[in-house]
């Protein structure tokens, strides 16, 4: 009764001031700072920016009220991935995206592709679009939460090494959220940001709020952070260092058994992968041609529309799905992000005398993709400006094979021929080159930098050793670089240390500039967070001594060491699971295809056959029986709109299954994923298309020797 009356009183003379103050309601809208709104703006994907945008109409179009749970549900997904949205948005565009949509697909489907297939497509993805994008912040916010989980060993290390010799949680996680790429530098820079603009009172207050996002998700990380924050309060020096290891040594070893647990669990789901995005579609390619040729109603689009829309999204979305339940890695970064000199390397870089000329990877991918498919399009160019022509293609095969249906009199269908279906194999080479090959161009040295780079870090950690004994020898900073730079001459650490020494000796640079300097700096040229952070905390704690430095270097030595065992392991746990991905991607998935390809244009070469020269089999009364059965078949599906479904269907599994063994095996490493996507789609789509014409040759050849023995021709 005393708390209500207190409450009572509180409230009275709030009313009072508003009063006074001539104020009508207090503000309550969030503060947000304007460095943190320009810093979103950077760190945002343009696709949830997008998304935003949709939100936002539709709820201005529909307001439709959410029932608390569901909004308190999507509210959580929402501030995961700090959305600009409300769960009424969101709601409201599930509901009006599909519904125009549907309207969309009736109006294609009756008016002008007259179809009933498409109409039930367009309704049922339509129903299906409702679901999915409800769960779509949910679908962004564990995409965030598994880019961010690969960052929070790092974001341990980082937090760590800075407070063992400088013990301040708030300039430990400042130090972290600037070496950190988005998205957990964004979410250590918000725990700032809301002790700035008074939200929260302190940083453990504002850590802890965060914190709590984790709990259900990574409980290895939220205990390693509790544990840096319990170390501020220990009385002794040496507890407290003690603390901080413990906090580094939980996540790696948690993480280890989280990954552990992954692999074992990953193999049946892998597995019903392989079943249902590769097996099982392209064996049962191998009936279609006998399946549509009795379904005259059946076309090549329809096929298309369930091979190349409906199959891979479902196929991406179950892969997705795998990827998401991946527990906390150790995984690397565009260092171009790190570095943005180094984004001149994306490019095609030409030198002409003392000039570099740079030509973007889309415009030479652009040009020989589009000039495959113009070279795909040659038979119905053809047959487009010369209804009549047609040729002998090797050893009685046509080139074109255009014929009058069976089915409807009057219309002229193909192409049959074999040379229009080999011709058709530069479908699948034109994808495969202009998006395998912007993706190659677009990495390909980038990745080189980085692999340098790579083994500079696999040697760091001995380097520092050596450079840490140095210092805690009380030999000068400047002078201990010299030293190590010398002893270790032969190797790229070597290098980057002589660089340092070069710098400081000829150039008479301080040690930060040497290490940091935006031209000339070692840093330049290897461009690593874990370096970066290394020579930071060097720089740091330089001056309080090269005694402590020298501490400082040796335990980030140690800890570098330590992720790197860890980081290792964890390839060993996945090495089974990857190794089997890889080997459907490189020649499971375009060997199947290859000779599902190769036997379906035997089949349509032997079916057309049948129905074109029945009159010829046999005598007359064996051929009106011949004739009655060969009148079941129909057109048929040319084996050139046949083999384009099956090769665009290759190059899509391929493209899945390359994300999902990068993301398995690195977490969310955008160069690395690309830089695999452009050898794996060139290399997968190639050797399908080898396969299939060598298939489709020998094949042919097979039925033609069969149809001539039994006097088909």
């Amino acid at each position: 009764m005393k708390t209500n009356q207190i409450k009572d009183l509180v409230k009275k003379y709030k009313t009072k001031l508003r009063e006074k103050l001539e104020l009508k309601t207090l503000p309550t809208k969030k503060v947000i700072t304007r460095e943190y709104k320009i810093f979103k703006k950077e760190a945002m994907p343009s696709e949830m920016t997008l998304y935003e945008k949709a939100c936002h109409f539709s709820e201005k179009i529909i307001h439709i009220k959410v029932k608390p749970a569901k909004a308190l549900k999507l509210k959580e997904s929402i501030d995961v991935c700090h959305l600009d949205v409300t769960p009424t948005g969101i709601i409201s565009l599930s509901i009006i995206f599909p519904i125009i949509f549907i309207l969309f697909g009736a109006v294609f489907s009756l008016l002008i592709m007259n179809s009933i297939f498409f109409l039930f497509l367009f309704l049922f993805t339509g129903i299906a679009s409702i679901f999915i994008l409800q769960k779509f912040p949910s679908y962004l916010a564990n995409k965030w939460r598994m880019k961010a989980s690969n960052q929070m060993v790092l974001c341990i290390f980082y937090v760590v090494t800075y407070m063992r010799h400088t013990s301040n949680l708030e300039n430990a996680i400042d130090f972290a959220s600037e070496h950190l790429t988005p998205p957990l530098s964004l979410d250590l820079k918000k725990v700032i940001w809301n002790i700035e603009t008074g939200k929260y009172e302190s940083i453990k207050e504002s850590l802890d709020r965060y914190l709590e996002t984790w709990r259900k998700y990574n409980p290895e990380f939220v205990e390693a952070f509790h544990l840096i924050e319990s170390s501020l309060y220990e009385s002794s020096e040496d507890r407290r260092i003690t603390t901080l290891e413990k906090a580094l040594d939980t996540i790696l070893e948690q993480t280890y058994e989280k990954m552990l647990h992954y692999a074992q669990n990953l193999k049946s789901p892998i597995t019903m992968l392989h079943m249902l995005g590769i097996v099982l579609p392209i064996l049962g390619l191998v009936v279609l041609p006998l399946v549509v040729s009795f379904m005259e109603n059946i076309k090549w689009w329809h096929i298309a529309a369930v091979y190349n829309i409906v199959l891979p999204i479902i196929v991406y979305f179950f892969a997705r799905k795998i990827l998401t339940q991946r527990p906390t890695g150790y995984g690397d970064t565009d260092i171009t992000e790190l570095n943005p000199e180094l984004k001149k390397y994306k490019n095609i870089i030409i030198k002409i005398g003392n000039t570099d000329l740079q030509i973007n990877p889309l415009l030479v991918a652009g040009i020989l993709g589009t000039t495959c498919f113009l070279i795909a399009l040659i038979p119905l160019i053809i047959h487009w400006i010369n209804p009549l022509y047609d040729m002998e293609f090797f050893l009685g095969f046509r080139l074109l094979g255009f014929r009058e249906s069976l089915n409807f009199p009057g219309m002229i269908v193909g192409p049959y021929g074999l040379g229009a279906s080999i011709i058709s194999l530069m479908f699948p080479i034109a994808l495969a080159v202009s998006i395998g090959l912007y993706y190659r161009l677009r990495s390909g040295q980038v990745i080189k930098i980085r692999e340098k780079t790579r083994k500079l870090e696999n040697e760091f950690s001995s380097a520092l050793f050596q450079l840490g004994n140095r210092l805690g020898d009380g030999i000068p900073a400047e002078t201990a670089f010299a030293k190590v730079a010398a002893m270790l001459s032969d190797t790229v650490s070597g290098r980057f240390f002589n660089l340092v020494a070069t710098n400081i000796s000829k150039l008479g640079m301080g040690i930060k500039e040497a290490i940091f300097n935006p031209k000339s700096g070692a840093i330049v040229y290897f461009p690593s967070e874990v370096i970066r952070s290394s020579m930071k905390v060097l720089i740091e704690s330089v001056r309080k001594g090269p005694k402590i430095a020298g501490q400082a270097l040796l335990n980030v030595a140690r800890y570098i060491k330590e992720i790197h065992r860890v980081d290792e392991r964890l390839k060993d746990l996945l090495a089974d699971i990857l190794s089997d991905i890889k080997s459907q991607i490189n020649f499971m998935a375009p060997a199947i295809a290859g000779i599902v390809i190769g036997i379906t244009s035997m089949i349509t070469y032997i079916l057309t056959a049948l129905s074109t020269n029945i009159e010829q089999l046999g005598t007359a009364g064996v051929g009106d029986r011949v004739a009655q059965i060969a009148s079941l078949f129909g057109d048929g599906i040319p084996t050139y709109y046949f083999q384009l479904v099956v090769g665009i269907y290759v190059f899509q599994i391929v493209y899945v299954l390359t994300i999902l063994a990068n993301g398995i095996e690195n977490g969310e490493d955008r160069l690395q994923e690309k830089y695999s996507l452009g050898r794996n789609l060139i290399r997968s789509t190639l050797l399908y298309v080898i396969l299939a014409f060598v298939v489709m040759m020998i094949f042919n050849l097979i039925a033609s020797q069969i149809i001539t023995i039994t006097g088909v021709f």
